[in-house]
């Protein structure tokens, strides 16, 4: 069962458009992730990226890379999920 995310081209693009970050090594791992996975996201999967989307460049890394682990906002199981599906991406 697709998500309203799936079905609607217009949220695609957007969470696409988001996932372009100006550190480059944040921009690969996301771009890279999206080309895979994009189509077959769920709305929970959606919803944990577009908050890693709300975070700074310097923090997503240090998340990506392991360095730190979600907290507060963040400290979501789907957040911890899709964080380990992007660090192996």
């Amino acid at each position: 069962m697709s998500g309203l995310h799936q079905s609607d081209p217009v949220n695609r693009a957007r969470l696409r458009w988001r996932a372009r970050r100006g550190l480059l090594e944040n921009d690969l791992i996301l771009t890279r992730f999206l080309d895979a996975h994009e189509e077959t996201l769920s709305d929970e999967e959606v919803d944990a990226f577009s908050r890693l989307m709300d975070i700074s460049d310097n923090e997503l890394m240090d998340l990506l890379m392991g360095k730190t682990e979600p907290e507060d906002q963040l400290d979501l199981p789907q957040v911890k999920t899709l964080l380990t599906r992007l660090r192996l991406a």
